[in-house]
């Protein structure tokens, strides 16, 4: 087997731009007499928003530091070995940019064994080891300080994870094998597949400290100080670190199973990350962690030459990166300032906005709609949401008078927007009564502001033909729930300025939107794209396939929602509403369910009855189908959705409706929730063969989203 730094230097011959972290090394007398120790820092060299990473000179580096103080401590120079890193950041893990480069197994199992071999030096060293985890810290970062001998917190760390499950790997230097026998299976399994399952939920400082992961917590005011103290203390016997013996019994073998189920409920099995990184914490439990890491190193291989990593990696770089730069938005300088909001409407969608806009923008947001108790009703839900937000401790009892007194409600347009700069109406989605609103609001607005619809479907621009003004419209398409799918598509007419679309997409980023550019068609993206997939699904229903097979077809893509599950969140009279739209625009491609009208007729909203404990056809519903005697199977239906699919991803790039495919990806991402093993979803109908099949071409050149050629 190659050394450690014939195997990084291997690997940093791959990736010649690498952000090097360096591993700086000093030393200091430790507080009352404890000894001479030495402090490693971890540090790039850039401000807090390039947060430090390991890539393979990032690792040799580290290796060469770890010669230094090994060295010392063999000669009895030094008591122990710390490690921390920059301001506000300990170590995010793993370079993704240099494991996207990685062409071959061989490649991918140096990155594993380099990784381990490195790391574990600090629990080898001949003296104790501290981590010091002074701020953000993920992947490798939180491994390098599991192989130390013991770990402090920041109380005001705001990140903390092990994300690789939510990416399509595994935590591969160490995580799945120490994690669990420093705290128990059960709460690994949480850390490890749970949170990051969950839309990659992080840890704060004191849940760190809660779970056994630290074992001393301090503020991160005098973090290191507090630290260094307390490490004095340890070294000197008068602090005992007491940790409880794992159960390594059943209850290890019951987390594991919880941990399968959990990861069932997410990817339907689509996704092998979270088994694989399972069945390495079901191997660690008789505490072989020579044996463990093996494991951890091959896992990563397999992992890293699949197209499910590929596919995460392509994804996370484009909420991270193209999210926040929208392609094809106007100059920034060109955006006017916004000083107060108006919303028309004040029902559960217009309040939604109302709540969000003045969290935000923190500026005067005015509500109006046809009667004084519909106002009052808005106004009184966000009044009551933002107390909630003060329940929960997300805001102080200040930030929540403030915020109160910045919402209100008025029944007169004149009154309430009369020195408004952006006002978005959510009324009905019918196009006589948006039209009614944006010529009411001409009307009473200034002449600099901006008119914002939150429609799903309807023509931007001839919601706007009739106005005086034109130019100053635009779509701004929000998704429920507002304040969980980040996804913003924002719309440009026909006649929108670059002013108003620049005022736009400034607002969005207020918002913390993730802003994406959409031509004025049809339903825009996102329902376009599932109406279509929907559409197919009902039709194998109207034909004469049962609905549960039908609903089970897509269950091998891992999406958050099965098709039925997803009309009954939409709503059945929405959906209906919208495919009416598309059929109108599109009469070939888009049908109508004749079943679905008839369930929005008799008033149903759900499909399913959940009597029994489990989701069944309701019997009122299956009444008032009327179907044919062609019966599909689950494949026949899965690949009529996913031709269709590919086949309308192709007319909307034709059409530009979006500049690039990867805005596509981006909308299911953020607005659907599509699943980031599937990179959205043309990576996914790149490699099945789909996009060949289909549209005559891939949507992503080979090695996007894809284990490059080698």
């Amino acid at each position: 087997m190659s050394s450690t730094a014939e195997l990084l230097k291997g690997a940093a011959e791959l990736f010649p731009d690498e952000v090097v972290t360096t591993a700086h090394v000093r030393h200091l007398d430790l507080p009352q007499g404890a000894g001479r120790f030495a402090l490693i820092t971890l540090d790039n060299g850039l401000d807090h928003t390039k947060p430090t990473t390991f890539g393979p000179q990032s690792l040799a580096r580290l290796d060469a530091a770890l010669d230094r103080v090994a060295a010392e401590a063999e000669a009895g120079e030094i008591v122990g070995v710390g490690l921390t890193g920059k301001p506000f950041v300990f170590a995010v893990g793993a370079d993704l940019k240099g494991v996207a480069l990685l062409k071959t197994r061989d490649q991918a199992l140096a990155i594993g064994r380099g990784g381990h071999e490195v790391f574990r030096r600090l629990a080898a060293l001949g003296v104790p080891t501290f981590a010091y985890y002074n701020g953000a810290a993920m992947g490798g970062g939180v491994e390098a300080g599991l192989h130390c001998t013991y770990r402090t917190v920041a109380r005001q760390l705001p990140a903390f994870a092990l994300p690789e499950v939510f990416l399509g790997l595994v935590p591969g230097w160490g995580g799945c094998a120490l994690l669990p026998n420093l705290i128990g299976a059960d709460r690994a399994v949480q850390v490890i597949v749970e949170n990051a399952l969950s839309q990659n939920r992080m840890l704060k400082g004191p849940q760190v400290y809660e779970l056994g992961i630290a074992d001393a917590i301090f503020d991160s005011a005098d973090f290191l100080e507090q630290s260094l103290l307390w490490t004095s203390a340890v070294l000197r016997g008068e602090i005992e670190v007491a940790r409880p013996e794992p159960d390594r019994g059943e209850a290890w073998d019951l987390a594991v199973e919880r941990g399968r189920a959990f990861a069932d409920s997410k990817v339907h099995g689509a996704a092998p990350a979270a088994y694989r990184a399972l069945d390495i914490v079901a191997q660690a439990r008789n505490g072989d962690l020579r044996a463990a890491f093996d494991a951890e190193d091959r896992a990563l291989a397999d992992l890293i030459m699949g197209e499910e990593l590929r596919s995460g990696i392509y994804a996370f770089n484009l909420v991270q990166k193209r999210g926040k730069r929208p392609a094809g938005a106007p100059d920034t300088s060109l955006a006017r300032p916004v000083t107060k909001v108006g919303v028309v409407g004040a029902g559960l969608m217009a309040s939604q906005l109302a709540l969000l806009f003045v969290r935000r923008l923190q500026v005067p947001v005015v509500l109006t709609d046809i009667d004084q108790e519909r106002v009052d009703k808005g106004v009184a839900w966000v009044h009551e949401q933002i107390d909630f937000l003060l329940l929960k401790g997300r805001i102080t009892q200040d930030t929540a008078n403030r915020l109160k007194a910045l919402v209100t409600g008025e029944l007169d347009k004149a009154a309430a927007f009369s020195d408004a700069d952006f006002v978005i109406e959510a009324v009905f989605e019918e196009m006589g009564v948006k039209r009614q609103v944006f010529a009411e609001l001409e009307a009473v607005v200034p002449e600099h502001a901006i008119l914002a619809t939150n429609t799903s479907s309807l023509s931007v621009t001839e919601m706007a033909s009739e106005l005086t003004r034109p130019e100053r419209v635009v779509g701004f398409h929000f998704f429920n729930p507002v304040a969980v799918l980040p996804l913003l598509e924002v719309v440009r007419a026909e006649r929108t300025d670059d002013a108003s679309l620049a005022t736009a997409f400034a607002v969005a980023k207020q918002l913390k939107k993730t802003a994406v550019l959409v031509k004025d068609a049809p339903a825009f993206v996102v329902n376009r794209i599932l109406t279509r997939f929907m559409g197919e699904v009902l039709r194998s229903i109207d034909e004469g396939t049962p609905v549960e097979v039908a609903d089970r077809a897509l269950a091998p893509l891992g999406l958050p929602m099965s098709p039925i599950e997803l009309l009954e969140l939409v709503g059945p009279a929405v959906a209906h509403h919208v495919g009416g739209t598309l059929h109108a625009a599109f009469p070939e491609r888009f049908s109508v369910s004749p079943n679905l009208d008839r369930v929005v007729k008799a008033g149903k909203k759900t499909f399913y009855v959940h009597d029994s404990g489990k989701p069944e056809l309701d019997p009122e519903v299956a009444a008032l189908f009327e179907t044919g005697d062609t019966v599909l199977s689950e494949e026949q239906v899965r690949d009529r959705a996913l031709s269709a699919i590919a086949e309308e991803i192709g007319l909307m790039l034709r059409e530009g409706v979006v500049a690039e495919a990867q805005d596509i990806d981006l909308c299911l991402i953020t607005g659907a929730g599509w699943p980031f093993h599937l990179g959205g979803i043309t990576p996914y109908l790149d490699r099945e063969g789909i996009s060949e099949r289909t549209v005559g071409a891939r949507f992503l050149p080979r090695g996007v989203a894809s284990v490059p050629e080698s």
